[in-house]
């Protein structure tokens, strides 16, 4: 039974090596320490992965060979081994077979099919970075001696393959070390048990070769080689002890450089940053030149891959910053594919011996042609690295996309292919969020930010906002809202209005991003593709909602109701409540018990058209009172309620039932007012005819009358502004605009802006707080005259009684044959009729004081309207001074009514 060392893929290598060559282990060293370099690299072949082109090229060199018959047999086994599943990698195989079957003797190209397996780019589509880095920088790199081959020809040369480098690979064979050709020896030294420690290593690449292998070439290529391959002697008069190298050693040198890797001569400066040559090298200026030039892409290297090792260990970088790093790490692959042809070139020409004077050998000068878009690619990943620098989610997302605003088309394609990947965890987040309403955002990457301390009913409002920095900058402003709104409203639908409906029955069309080729796709067609699917779900998502609100919850009919009950809108309903709360409200506050006035409240609604609305609209109606202070009455402290609850809260939340409230109150004290005139009028028409006995007071009943028809157009001037100005036309718009209203959010702005609206024209908003406190002051001076004039009625009509009295007593007594009225009767009835007439100049004093303060109040309300910036309010002033008695009275209010918007204009 085999040992668990002897199953190891080191063992199983080196007795693959040695079975292959038929020679013992000592021998194989060499041909062993190749394959451990093979297999421990980034290698892959570019050639076509076509597993039916190469039994093709079998068979045709099986045809080529004259043996049809063996063609035949082998497109039989192929057919079968295609029709069974035993084997993954045919293609591999197959590719290996073929490659195996070449003759290794020949010097064409075919000698390279060894190596074309190993020794080419990597594929496009490897997910794991190159370990390079994991290299130790204090490896001593042996490099072998160019200058010190044998420049001898040979009459023959292997071909460097290296003239069909593309921009990332060369599609081309190269040529098989001469080490692994059979029947050569090739051992190297100091192979034991220590080379047997490190088989499998990544790290076993780097080992070389002790012994210089031959080279041969041609004459025309000698003066070349010896350019390159010999060090030149030092100047004449040089003795600073400087040492020359060769371009060969540059080359290696700067191939090392490209991974990050310090060479034997180019090493990174810490304190300039860069890679510079050693100082006591001695090079020419252009050799210099050229190699710093080719040195600044392993400082972008570098740049690059220390923001990915950095950023990749990091969770919290979330899921957009981890795909930008694979973005990276994925133009950092198509890096390395060049690399590792360039590697594999350099060591074809090592192990094979190919002249470095061939006109296909590397060169500094070649590697900056075949660097150059490398080089550009890696400074715009090193300009992105450098601009994202802090940034995550969203925010990343907006970074990238800025720098495909470039007129390089190039540049452009690079950055548009890195934004693809990473706005398609956006384009993930922002498809979950508006087809399910899932936001599954561990790392707040995604610009719809949720609360989960909100409670239900507050959903709407506050548990799901907009992070501005967040929102990339190729969604604008107003898709974002509308995602927000999307997933807003199926949140909404299933956890406030308990309606479990799939969201693929409210939204026909759902899609998800299924690749990054998808997301860049989608984003680069921002104006249609992507437009479409947010306006579909939006439209589709909002008209679902609204029909649910509207024939589930029935939030018309609340909103009709709040204008009916609250906003006084039911006229015969609040005339007949108000006569039935007449007895209660004229009580002290303190003694009203809520639930009396419920019962009254109820009887109204059955005595009216009030009796015909939705019952459920009715039982929500409640009557409330106010916090009591000392020396209030009922009128001061009642209001009516109305009750809201579950998703119609949400349009009426306690800040808009707070308003309502403020609302009614002000609409109930000038119904009161306009109540206690129209009062104060029947007063005066049923009392005129009986106080005509009593002319006296015909000077104070007229005062009375006049101050009262004053007081009664003020307050039908100010009903008619509050009730049609106001109310009616803001109404109005609030009407149309929910029935216009494409989503929730416009029914709660509309029903916001026609609350704002009233509160600030019926001069409830701080800026109106004067004009309110005058015109309470006018509603106090109308309280005023009721109580003078009760208290003179009630005078007078007892007056009236007792002169009706001592006439009735003296008819009486002049009937039974008796004197009328006797002396002291008669001195009496002078002495209280004396009395009665001293006090009539009192009650008109009293109504003088009260017609002076009243018109005070009046004019400097005038003078307040006139200022306003409101211009229905200066329009207000002048109906209520139709007759200019107030503008005769003060100057202010002489200034013509343009002159006064202009004046309040600048105030």
């Amino acid at each position: 039974m085999a040992t668990p060392d002897q199953k190891s893929p080191n063992v199983l290598l080196q007795n693959l090596c040695c079975r292959i060559l038929g020679k013992s282990e000592a021998d194989a060293a060499q041909q062993f320490q190749y394959a451990v370099r093979v297999i421990g690299s980034n290698f892959a072949p570019t050639v076509e992965r076509d597993e039916f082109l190469v039994a093709e090229k079998i068979k045709k060199e099986l045809v080529r060979q004259r043996r049809e018959a063996d063609a035949a047999l082998f497109s039989e086994l192929y057919r079968k081994l295609s029709s069974q599943g035993i084997l993954k990698n045919k293609w591999s195989i197959l590719y290996l077979l073929l490659s195996l079957s070449e003759d290794p003797r020949k010097q064409s190209n075919k000698v390279s099919s060894y190596a074309t397996l190993f020794a080419q780019a990597l594929p496009r589509d490897a997910h794991s970075t190159p370990y390079y880095y994991a290299r130790p920088q204090s490896l001593p790199l042996n490099y072998q001696d160019r200058s010190a081959q044998s420049a001898q020809s040979s009459g023959s040369m292997g071909s460097s393959g290296i003239s069909s480098i593309s921009l990332y690979a060369l599609n081309g064979p190269t040529p098989t070390p001469q080490s692994l050709l059979p029947g050569q020896s090739y051992q190297a030294p100091g192979v034991g048990d220590c080379l047997r420690q490190q088989l499998g290593s990544r790290l076993a690449w780097t080992l070389t070769a002790s012994q210089p292998s031959l080279q041969s070439t041609t004459s025309k290529g000698f003066s070349n080689a010896v350019s390159r391959g010999v060090p030149r002697s030092r100047r004449e008069g040089d003795t600073s002890g400087s040492v020359e190298i060769t371009e060969a050693n540059l080359v290696r040198d700067v191939l090392y450089v490209f991974q990050g890797i310090d060479g034997k001569n180019i090493k990174m400066c810490n304190s300039e940053n860069c890679y510079k040559v050693e100082g006591k090298v001695s090079l020419s200026k252009s050799l210099r030149d050229t190699t710093s030039r080719l040195a600044e892409l392993g400082w972008l290297h570098n740049k690059i891959r220390k923001y990915t090792d950095q950023r990749s260990l990091d969770r919290a970088f979330g899921l957009v910053g981890q795909s930008f790093c694979a973005a990276l790490h994925q133009e950092l692959k198509e890096y390395y594919r060049l690399l590792s042809v360039l590697h594999s070139q350099l060591q074809l020409e090592d192990d094979q011996g190919v002249n470095l004077g061939l006109e296909s050998s590397l060169t500094l000068r070649r590697l900056l042609v075949w660097t150059y878009d490398p080089k550009i690619r890696l400074k715009t990943l090193a300009a992105l690295v450098d601009h994202c620098q802090g940034r995550k989610g969203g925010e990343l997302a907006s970074a990238v996309h800025a720098y495909t605003k470039t007129g390089d088309p190039y540049m452009r394609s690079l950055v548009q292919h890195i934004l693809g990947l990473v706005s398609h965890p956006v384009l993930n987040f922002l498809y979950r969020w508006i087809y399910d309403g899932e936001l599954e955002d561990t790392y707040h990457e995604f610009f719809v930010a949720s609360d989960p301390t909100v409670k239900t009913d507050r959903l709407w409002h506050d548990k799901y906002t907009l992070r501005k920095s967040m929102i990339p900058s190729f969604i604008t402003m107003e898709q974002s809202k509308k995602v927000l709104l999307i997933g807003k409203s199926i949140n909404f639908l299933h956890q406030v209005c308990h309606d479990q409906t799939p969201s693929t029955k409210m939204i026909t069309v759902a899609k998800s991003a299924e690749s990054s080729k998808d997301a860049g796709d989608l984003f680069t067609d921002l104006e249609n593709a992507f437009q479409e699917k947010i306006d579909a779900a939006y439209f589709e998502t909002s008209k679902y909602l609204l029909d649910v609100l509207n024939k589930k919850y029935n939030l018309l009919e609340h909103m009709q109701a709040m204008r009916r009950y609250l906003l006084l809108g039911q006229g015969d309903f609040i005339r007949h409540l108000m006569d039935l709360l007449k007895p209660e409200l004229a009580r002290p506050a303190t003694t009203l018990y809520q639930h009396n006035l419920t019962g009254i409240l109820e009887t109204a609604v059955r005595a009216t058209n009030a009796q015909f609305d939705n019952p459920e609209i009715l039982k929500r109606l409640d009557v409330r009172l106010l916090e009591v202070s000392p020396g209030d009455t009922g009128w001061d402290v009642f209001s009516l309620d109305y009750h809201v609850d579950g998703p119609i809260a949400t349009v009426f939340t306690r800040e808009c039932m707070s308003h309502y409230l403020r609302v009614f109150n002000f609409l109930w004290r000038a119904k009161r007012m306009e109540y206690i005139l129209t009062d104060i009028w029947k007063g005066h028409m049923c009392n005129a005819k009986l106080l005509k006995s009593i002319p006296e007071l015909s000077g104070v009943l007229h005062q009375c009358h006049v101050l009262a028809s004053e007081m009664v157009h003020f307050i039908h001037q100010m009903q008619y502004y509050i009730t049609f100005e106001v109310l009616e036309c803001s109404w109005d718009e609030l009407w149309n605009k929910v029935q216009q209203a494409q989503d929730l959010d416009h029914i709660i702005a509309a029903h916001e802006v026609f609350l704002d609206t009233i509160i600030a024209r019926c001069l409830l908003d701080s800026d109106s707080r004067v004009l309110l406190n005058q015109l309470r002051a006018v509603f106090d001076q109308i309280i005023e005259l009721q109580n003078a004039q009760d208290t003179m009625y009630r005078a007078a009509l007892e007056e009236l009684q007792l002169r009706l009295q001592f006439e009735e007593r003296k008819k009486q007594r002049e009937l039974e044959g008796k004197w009328g009225v006797t002396a002291s009767e008669d001195e009496e009835e002078s002495r209280r009729m004396k009395e009665f007439q001293d006090s009539i100049p009192k009650m008109c004093s009293q109504l003088r004081i009260l017609t002076h303060f009243y018109q005070g109040i009046v004019q400097q309300f005038l003078v307040l309207l006139t200022t306003s910036s409101d211009e229905s309010l200066r329009f207000l002033s002048f109906r209520l001074d139709f007759n200019e008695h107030y503008k005769a009275r003060e100057p202010r209010l002489r200034v013509s009514l343009g002159t006064r918007g202009r004046r309040s204009s600048h105030m």
